[in-house]
């Protein structure tokens, strides 16, 4: 064999045995301590030999600083010897800081430092929270499969109880199925095993009791062993209050969650944007839309740097259950014509919600949607005018450095890809990927593509949501910075 091509065949062998060797170690860390590891905001529980390799090749695509698998073995072998507490912690971030700031001492030493409010003895640890699912459609199995992934170690959230309407006899069977298979979002991470005499759904060793109710009012959950629960509504049947509050008429239940835009004066949240808003006695909140917790926070990121005067949010968007699959009889407008087949100009209140979670932009902006023939992932644009001047280069610089280092890093990603199309977003972390090299900027006049996952991408932001109702969401670290075009100026960046 040719010497070169030996060389690269054995180099690829070595990472492939160094990746399986993170494997244990990240498993270890989310089971046993509730850690949740990443790089540059790419998680790495679950990923297979490849899928590690390929998290660690990321960095260089996006500009961050280069991450090896030995230096990845060195940081997740010390937090296995810290011990911490359920946390969100980027291992390629740790490793910079060790570097930058704490090269005069051990890596250990550096990370108990560092990690001080989450390895001490004392440090608090969240007691789990009941979470019941009230339907079980496409946002609800979601949810679900999250739920089920993130019960770690057993503190934080813990899903009890789906509630839906009996559809036939083996109705338990069938929804099974619907969790253990979906056509967009592949296989169940698992095993599930259906007990139908008992009504209730075995997944991964969460023991889910299945309810069959019409009355949102009349279930008493304290029946199943389940007290204090938040109720994630995602039938979308309530968006007002006096619609939502039949819930807590239920005994076991303390909050509602609404995974729609909530009308009147329920606080629509984005995680990320408005969620510090949240208070203990905020029974009743809203989740928002998917559209709108995609294009919020990088609204949020382009208002704090350049400012915005006004702009329009064209939404492509993937056809919805609501739609008809052939032409038939629907309320809507142009809905009832078939969704498989045609493009559906249809009305969309993202952009006036946008106010909702910043007020700052009310009156800015206006918007509209255009249903497509796919069944999964979206794309926005934004046609803004700005205050400040913006060249193009900076601009993504800026949006590139938001999506790895600012506090919106959980909810805004970037790519620069020639070839990226929408199926490539499926299952998608963040709210919002911006595409890169789609950026236009002439002057004060800017359009952004911003991708997203509208079901996988929401559920991220609704399970984030659920987690501050909950008090459980994990201490995020390294402390999200601030990124500034002033800062990004003075090091020279996009410039």
């Amino acid at each position: 064999m040719n010497s070169t091509a030996e060389a690269h065949r054995t180099h690829w062998i070595a990472r492939e045995e160094q990746a399986e060797r993170l494997i244990p170690l990240v498993g270890g860390l989310y089971r046993n301590h509730g850690v949740v590891t990443s790089i540059h905001g790419r998680r790495l529980i679950g990923l297979s030999t490849i899928d590690l390799i390929k998290a660690h090749k990321f960095a260089r695509q996006v500009g961050a600083q280069t991450m090896s698998m030995d230096a990845s073995t060195a940081v997740l072998e010390a937090l296995t010897a810290l011990k911490p507490a359920p946390a969100s912690l980027d291992i390629a971030r740790l490793h910079a800081a060790h570097r930058d700031r704490g090269a005069d001492m051990s890596l250990l030493d550096f990370l108990r430092q560092e990690l001080a409010d989450i390895v001490a003895d004392d440090a608090a640890e969240s007691e789990p929270r009941d979470v019941v699912l009230y339907g079980f459609g496409r946002i609800g199995r979601l949810v679900a499969r999250l739920l089920i992934a993130h019960s770690g170690g057993g503190a934080g959230l813990r899903l009890r109880a789906i509630v839906v309407r009996k559809g036939s006899d083996d109705d338990i069977i069938k929804r099974a199925s619907l969790l253990r298979r979906d056509s967009v979002h592949g296989p169940f991470a698992g095993t599930l095993t259906v007990d139908d005499e008992n009504n209730t759904i075995l997944a991964n060793g969460t023991l889910i009791q299945v309810i069959y109710s019409h009355d949102p009012a009349t279930i008493d959950y304290t029946e199943y062993g389940i007290e204090n629960a938040i109720v994630v509504d995602n039938t979308g049947r309530w968006r007002d209050r006096a619609g939502l509050e039949q819930h807590l008429r239920s005994t076991g239940v303390s909050r509602v969650l609404l995974t729609a835009p909530g009308k009147g004066d329920l606080k629509n949240i984005v995680y990320g944007i408005n969620h510090d808003d949240i208070s203990a006695g905020d029974s009743i909140l809203s989740a928002a839309s998917c559209t709108t917790n995609a294009i919020t926070p990088v609204l949020a990121a382009i208002d704090e740097a350049y400012g915005i005067v006004r702009g329009h949010v064209e939404t492509v968007h993937s056809y919805t259950n609501d739609q008809n699959l052939i032409d038939n009889f629907h309320k809507g407008e142009r809905r009832g014509r078939s969704a498989a087949l045609n493009m559906v100009i249809t009305e969309t209140g993202a952009a006036k919600a946008v106010a909702k979670a910043l007020p700052g932009l009310a009156g800015k902006l206006t918007g509209s949607s255009i249903r497509v023939p796919t069944p999964d992932v979206s794309l926005a644009i934004l046609n803004l005018t700005l205050e400040n001047h913006a060249d193009r280069d900076e601009l993504n610089a800026y949006l590139r450095a938001v999506s790895l280092h600012s506090k919106l890093r959980q909810q805004v990603d970037y790519i620069e890809s020639p070839e990226i199309v929408s199926t490539d977003f499926v299952g998608s972390h963040r709210a919002g990927i911006v595409d890169g090299l789609a950026t236009i900027a002439d002057d004060e006049n800017v359009v952004l593509y911003v991708w997203y996952d509208n079901e996988f991408g929401y559920s991220c932001q609704v399970l984030r949501v659920i987690e501050e109702m909950a008090g459980t969401h994990p201490a995020v670290v390294p402390p999200r910075e601030k990124v500034t075009l002033e800062s990004m100026r003075e090091l020279g960046i996009g410039v």
